[in-house]
């Protein structure tokens, strides 16, 4: 496990208090600027968005149009667009460049072994083996060569780098893909070594490659349908960390067992969820985490990321199940009651298991869909208040 990303709540909170802002919105665009590293810790609950800007909030002034707060409200989006549109986010939400027809269902060996020739690419390809983690531009840059110069459907794309995130959110991936794709936005995104060598390190330059050219060039390939550029396999090919449909052997999961649970109140705890217990559970309540396989045999995780979710979740559960939904509703059934917190990644599941509760949000919900951020963001922020965000976390 990477030692930048420990499975703490006071890792989570060190990198709250050392958000700065005003950085932030300068620089977070350069590989390697003042970015959070907040994501896995939000992705698996160990703080909400709101107790994230309630606590840069405390240390800083922002207001609700910062940068910031801004891209915190891009990732409320994205849940917003998946609660509306449910298993569509997992097809193309409208037409790109060219017919999804027209891309390739497999991902080539040598983008999937960093091994492609262009800097920039097998960089981002090995960064991500090497730590489970991936800067914003990154991800993008790596998403528009896949799509628009490979020709590989951006669903093969998204897929592949979600089993490897650490931070790995099915709504932020995907949209964010689509919005790269051209599905969900109104144009692809493109990229050029120019863009690279602007905000990024020499070792990701990328002059003499098939970037090193101009946007209209770009424009006319991505729509193009006879286009594919091909790897030069200049680079030394790197090994594809497995991805595992089970948590490691050693991890500390184990079947359901009925007689732990029997006539107790349970509190579920999964991967999703692994913040500070709530403050009102009874005193005897039963805390199981909960690993369910119906999930992962879809979604296979990295052992990196098994292992940042299992040990947070040894921490907070007495005990740690791992199983299908149908073994682990027979060990439930004779718990007094079972609780969780609601989560869209186990919402076929979860509320057959328990009785959930949803997670404060940190903007107010918009009940009509909003098919871009602009639009979201017009309806959203205006109910955002940093003050009362602030008086919640004291």
């Amino acid at each position: 496990m990477a030692e930048d990303f420990a499975p703490t709540l006071a890792a989570a909170h060190a990198r709250i208090a050392a958000v700065q802002p005003a950085a932030y919105a300068r620089t977070r665009n350069a590989i390697d600027g003042a970015v959070t590293g907040l994501s896995p810790y939000i992705t698996h609950g160990f703080v909400t968005l709101a107790e994230v800007l309630a606590g840069v909030a405390a240390r800083h002034a922002l207001d609700v149009q910062h940068k910031f707060v801004f891209e915190l409200g891009w990732r409320a989006y994205f849940r917003h667009v998946w609660q509306h549109r449910g298993e569509g986010i997992f097809q193309s939400l409208h037409a790109g460049p060219l017919p999804d027809a027209a891309y390739s269902r497999s991902l080539p060996d040598d983008i999937r072994h960093g091994c492609t020739g262009v800097p920039v690419i097998d960089t981002a390809v090995r960064s991500l083996y090497a730590t489970g983690m991936l800067h914003n531009h990154a991800r993008m840059w790596l998403a528009s060569y896949v799509v628009h110069l490979r020709k590989v459907h951006w669903r093969v794309g998204a897929d592949w780098l979600y089993g490897h995130l650490l931070d790995g959110d099915l709504a932020s991936n995907h949209l964010s893909w689509q919005w790269v794709a051209g599905t969900g936005s109104c144009k692809p995104y493109l990229f050029n070594a120019e863009n690279v060598a602007r905000y990024a390190p020499p070792a990701w330059h990328s002059a003499g490659s098939v970037i090193d050219t101009t946007y209209a060039q770009l424009e006319e390939w991505a729509r193009d349908p006879a286009f594919r550029a091909q790897g030069s396999a200049t680079t030394p090919a790197v090994t594809e960390p497995p991805l595992l449909a089970h948590p490691p052997g050693d991890a500390g999961l184990s079947a359901p067992d009925a007689a732990r649970v029997k006539h107790r109140d349970v509190w579920l705890v999964h991967p999703w969820n692994l913040g500070k217990l709530p403050a009102d559970l009874p005193p005897d309540v039963c805390v199981i985490g909960l690993v369910l396989t119906d999930f992962h045999r879809a979604w296979p995780w990295s052992e990196r990321r098994w292992r940042f979710v299992s040990t947070r979740m040894a921490e907070l559960a007495e005990c740690c199940w791992v199983g299908d939904a149908q073994a682990i509703a027979t060990a439930l059934h004779s718990a007094r009651s079972v609780w969780s917190v609601a989560e869209p990644h186990l919402s076929p599941w979860l509320s057959q298991l328990a009785t959930c509760v949803p997670e404060a949000p940190l903007f107010p919900t918009i009940d009509r869909r909003c098919d871009a951020f602009a639009q979201w963001w017009k309806r959203a922020a205006p109910g955002l208040d940093i003050g009362a965000a602030q008086e919640a976390k004291q």
